[in-house]
């Protein structure tokens, strides 16, 4: 059974950064994709970032050229290194991984807030 475990959200200033981190342990097949959507009171949930396997990365219109994803394939870890943080990023973020059959599994989420 897939499981996720996230870390790293919290209160930070606007202007400032964090971490945010995701452990994936349980998938035979690995984790082809892993990535970071977020959810904001009242707005769908979209595509912060993603990176597969082989390192390919994806990231949002709003995020690019502040946030980075990185992963340690030995440890099944995906990273979010956000810098430059705006109110707007407020929202909780949640852990995606896909696994070789496609199937998607979802971490509970991490609240990120920005003070103005």
């Amino acid at each position: 059974q897939v499981q996720l475990v996230e870390s790293g959200g919290g209160l930070v200033q606007a202007g400032g950064s964090l971490r945010l981190s995701c452990a994936a342990s349980g998938s035979i097949f690995g984790f082809n994709v892993m990535g970071w959507y977020r959810q904001a009171p009242g707005k769908q949930r979209e595509l912060v970032a993603s990176i597969t396997s082989s390192g390919s990365t994806s990231y949002g219109d709003s995020v690019k050229g502040r946030f980075t994803i990185s992963r340690d394939n030995a440890k099944n870890t995906v990273y979010l290194q956000m810098n430059s943080l705006k109110p707007e990023d407020t929202a909780v973020y949640y852990c995606k991984v896909t696994i070789a059959t496609g199937w998607n599994y979802w971490g509970q989420g991490t609240q990120v807030t920005v003070s103005s």
